[in-house]
């Protein structure tokens, strides 16, 4: 499975090389922009042995840079990047009559390059159909741990207590992400309202096979708000 993520990963790093080939098929832009962006992420941890969870809610937010470069037909083509805070992690459900609550929230810096395409209004005011997909590496800046007043994990004899006071021993992370939304431009900027989805490729413990998890890799939703301006036009 990791192999086939891997290429996939590398197919869409040479996605975002110029098609220089086609030059002759695309009118040329130089549009740069500059903006913020904002939202939640719903997260959870793909772990194996399997941990039951919910959907842990926490914030993101960061700058965003994207350059259009060109319209191929009716696409428009382009690419974006963005660095970010962002809160990951998981919340786990559990049901052995403790009443007992656990959620970890680990904070990244997070980079994702993406390939922007969108479909709509190409100059001026209007609304565009965008989608962003790409490669993202971030970094683990710290962890909490999260636990309710009576905390009684010797209670659970059958469930997975590993991860339990343990630190994450990686702090590189890698994945794809991708996703779309709606662009609406006007006269004092434009308006990107979005949803993506991040796959992790990479494992926050380590997974060798004297390890205990074989797998503990981030995904997770997100909603988010991005306001751009124009530098060049």
């Amino acid at each position: 499975m990791k192999k086939t993520s891997v290429i996939t990963l590398l197919g869409i790093l040479f996605c975002l090389l110029p098609l220089s080939v086609q030059a002759q098929l695309q009118e040329q832009r130089h549009n740069f922009a500059l903006g913020v962006n904002g939202g939640v992420n719903l997260s959870k941890v793909s772990f194996s042995p399997t941990i039951k969870q919910g959907y842990l809610i926490g914030p993101t937010f960061g700058v965003t840079a994207r350059y259009i470069s060109e319209k191929y037909f009716s696409m428009i083509c382009g690419i974006q990047a963005e660095v970010n805070y962002s809160q990951r992690g998981w919340k786990e459900i559990i049901e052995d009559g403790t009443e007992d609550t656990y959620h970890r929230a680990m904070n990244y810096l997070e980079v994702p390059l993406l390939a922007h395409l969108a479909f709509g209004k190409d100059r001026g005011n209007g609304v565009r159909f965008v989608l962003n997909l790409g490669p993202q590496i971030g970094f683990l800046i710290n962890e909490k741990e999260y636990k309710s007043a009576a905390w009684h994990p010797e209670d659970r004899p059958y469930g997975v207590n590993v991860q339990y006071d343990k630190a994450a021993e990686n702090k590189f992370d890698y994945g794809i992400t991708g996703g779309g939304g709606v662009e609406i431009r006007t006269g004092i900027g434009h308006f990107v309202a979005e949803a993506r989805y991040y796959f992790g490729l990479s494992d926050f413990f380590n997974s060798t096979k004297k390890d205990y998890f074989s797998r503990s890799a981030h995904s997770y939703i997100t909603a988010k708000l991005t306001y751009l301006f124009d530098i060049t036009r």
